[in-house]
């Protein structure tokens, strides 16, 4: 969990902008450091690098559980796990480490307890759990950004959709676990968004957000 937390924790957008412009990210646009943001302040290409960068956290922390808890088994019991015991309690190992990474990625350690939305170190660990749900939910953000150009909006109905998926197929326990409380943090990390969704000031994909209208405004 400690591993996981700091791979999720790494702050990948405020190191772009602190390395291509020497500015604090949370000081323009929404505040996040997600790629969203980047995109609205560093361009598409600084964004595109986050992006990967933070699926690759999500994956990473994922992988990084499988290869652990066996080796830490054989270290404390000096053999190999039992095929049987190690598919019983791998998973839970899977789900904490993903668990512990969405949290890093949100309350980043190094940026005092802020950060991002954990939508992209999420799609990294449904990439590294069960690329069809990966897929559905991609998909299902790419139909909504094509319709609607809201970034939120797609993220919130991937999340659902990454949920539903999960649920109707055959995965562990603990996988569902993760992906169904993975989806609700996404969901209420996007608490602001959905008010703005309701006044119908959420900004579309191209345009500022309201905080950096305020800001330009004041």
């Amino acid at each position: 969990m400690a591993i996981g937390y700091l791979i999720g924790s790494t702050p990948t957008g405020y190191l772009a902008g602190k390395l291509l412009r020497g500015i604090d990210i949370r000081d323009h646009g929404s505040g996040s450091t997600g790629a969203t943001n980047v995109l609205r302040t560093l361009g598409k290409w600084p964004a595109s690098a986050v992006l990967l960068v933070d699926v690759l956290k999500g994956a990473g922390a994922i992988l990084f559980a499988r290869w652990f808890y066996p080796w830490l088994h054989r270290v404390l019991h000096d053999m190999p796990p039992a095929a049987l015991e190690l598919h019983a309690w791998l998973p839970w190992a899977v789900c904490l480490a993903g668990l512990a990474a969405l949290l890093g990625h949100s309350r980043s350690i190094w940026l005092n307890y802020k950060g991002g939305k954990s939508v992209a170190a999420g799609l990294g660990l449904l990439l590294a759990i069960s690329w069809p749900v990966a897929l559905g939910a991609l998909a299902t953000f790419g139909v909504v950004l094509a319709i609607f150009r809201i970034v939120s909006l797609g993220s919130m109905l991937a999340a659902l959709t990454a949920i539903a998926l999960i649920c109707s197929l055959e995965q562990p326990l603990p996988y569902r676990l993760l992906v169904i409380s993975g989806g609700a943090y996404v969901i209420i990390r996007h608490r602001a968004n959905i008010r703005r969704l309701l006044s119908g000031m959420e900004p579309r994909l191209g345009q500022g957000s309201p905080e950096s209208k305020a800001a330009s405004q004041s």
